[in-house]
């Protein structure tokens, strides 16, 4: 088979055969044209490889390029470069699909890493279609589950090599990162997917009819119990069961949940008749169930029948770089969500989201997109503004100028120096602005 390409669509030729020997001596496959019309020849639904390009060349420009590539595969990853680039370009970029937006002059090693990075995307992407022959199964995965770093393309492929199999999971992270997202996406692309989806909330369960929701009953097993009755692990046979926040179920209900997932067998309240279980397990929990067993909580028993295998999570602060991107396809789901016109989102808003905290997760950031959709701002705190009057002028213009600079060092990746260029300034005018407002080179997304 051969090896992953790397297509390198660049006009200058000296850039284009420096480029292309760095590229060749980082142990790529690659292959440089001048233009975009001869790279198009090259791209099918099935290409093996990415596309690097630039984004100003005579003919056909790099962004006509990427729309044309996408027309004819969505998931060929398309790397642009351009000398001329300025955050509005940046986020129309990503908007319209481009995996990274990288400005000239670029040092080799970063480009050598974003382009190994697309390529294992890439190699993803085509092993997954060919499961999907296969199994004859659509994968979203990439959409329920977005991001470009890699701490989720690990959660992903291994998301995907787990649903393969009958294999209980656990899945820990911390609150809103996702946690449920995933078991139900488990579910959709495992074998068990035409069968029920059963979520139990461990922490809501009633203690009176803990066991009846459970297990079911037969009639008369207690007072009120007039007829039969399913329970919810019943209900589920042949599909999935999530048990959400494991770590909140009672003491005595672990032991019965402990035989069921040892066993496969349940029997219902009034009867010793035993009933044949065939589900998958997939626990969730936001806390350390290790910790929880050693003070007691939990027992150890089951913890080590349900994290057969574990999947976690990483929260928003673990992967920054994938706010921006994050926000902006959460901003569309909001739109359609609720018939609305896409909204757009200038740079500045986009420079804030990728330097907020977010500790409650992309549950935090879905909501604060929902607002912003609706006009409501970012912030849920009805006295964020304070009722003083409006801002003055001198305030308003401060505000923007930070907000300018700030999105400014997040395009540039916190390059100094292509950040003044791009601003127009003196080196000494940006570090006087920065050192007024607070701002270091850090505030690129990154960590």
């Amino acid at each position: 088979m051969k090896p992953p390409l790397v297509l390198l669509v660049e006009d200058e030729d000296e850039l284009r055969r420096s480029t292309a020997q760095s590229l060749d001596l980082s142990g790529f496959a690659v292959r440089d044209m001048a233009s975009a019309e001869r790279a198009l020849d090259l791209i099918n639904p099935g290409f093996n490889g990415i596309v690097v390009t630039d984004i100003r060349m005579p003919g056909m420009d790099g962004m006509t390029l990427m729309g044309r590539i996408h027309e004819i595969d969505a998931d060929i990853p398309v790397i642009l470069t351009t000398g001329h680039g300025d955050v509005q370009l940046a986020v129309k970029a990503m908007r319209e699909g481009a995996y990274d937006f990288i400005e000239k002059p670029f040092a080799t090693e970063n480009l050598a890493t974003v382009v190994a990075r697309a390529l294992d995307r890439r190699n993803l992407v085509l092993e997954n279609r060919l499961l999907r022959a296969v199994a004859g199964k659509r994968d979203d995965i990439e959409a329920r589950l977005p991001g470009r770093t890699q701490a989720m393309i690990d959660l992903r492929y291994r998301l995907r090599a787990v649903a393969a199999t009958d294999a209980d999971v656990l899945i820990v992270g911390d609150t809103g990162t996702g946690k449920e997202v995933a078991a139900r996406a488990l579910h959709d692309i495992s074998g068990r997917a035409s069968k029920p989806f059963v979520a139990i909330n461990c922490a809501a369960l009633p203690a009176n009819l803990i066991e009846s929701e459970l297990f079911g009953h037969e009639a008369g097993a207690f007072a009120g119990a007039i007829r039969a009755r399913f329970g919810k692990f019943e209900h589920a046979r042949g599909g999935t069961i999530l048990l959400d926040e494991i770590g909140s179920m009672p003491a005595d209900l672990q032991a019965k949940l402990l035989r069921v997932i040892q066993e496969r067998v349940i029997t219902r309240l009034g009867s010793n008749e035993p009933i044949p279980l065939d589900v998958r397990f997939i626990a969730t929990s936001k806390g350390d169930l290790e910790a929880e067993v050693a003070a007691g909580h939990f027992r150890a028993d089951l913890l080590y029948r349900l994290n057969v295998i574990t999947l976690r999570l990483p929260s928003l602060a673990a992967r920054r770089e994938d706010v921006p991107l994050l926000f902006l396809q959460l901003i569309r789901e909001a739109a359609a969500r609720y018939r609305l016109d896409e909204v757009d989102v200038p740079p500045h808003v986009i420079a804030d989201i990728a330097h907020r905290n977010w500790p409650g997760n992309v549950r935090e950031l879905r909501n604060a997109a929902d607002r912003y959709v609706l006009g409501l701002g970012l912030s849920s705190d009805e006295d964020a503004t304070p009722d003083n009057g409006p801002p003055r002028l001198a305030d308003r213009v401060a505000d923007f100028e930070k907000s300018v600079i700030s999105g400014a060092l997040l395009a540039h990746a916190g390059s100094l120096k292509a950040v003044y260029e791009s601003l127009g300034i003196s080196r000494k005018t940006l570090y006087e602005k920065m050192q007024r407002y607070g701002l270091d080179k850090r505030y690129s997304g990154q960590e």
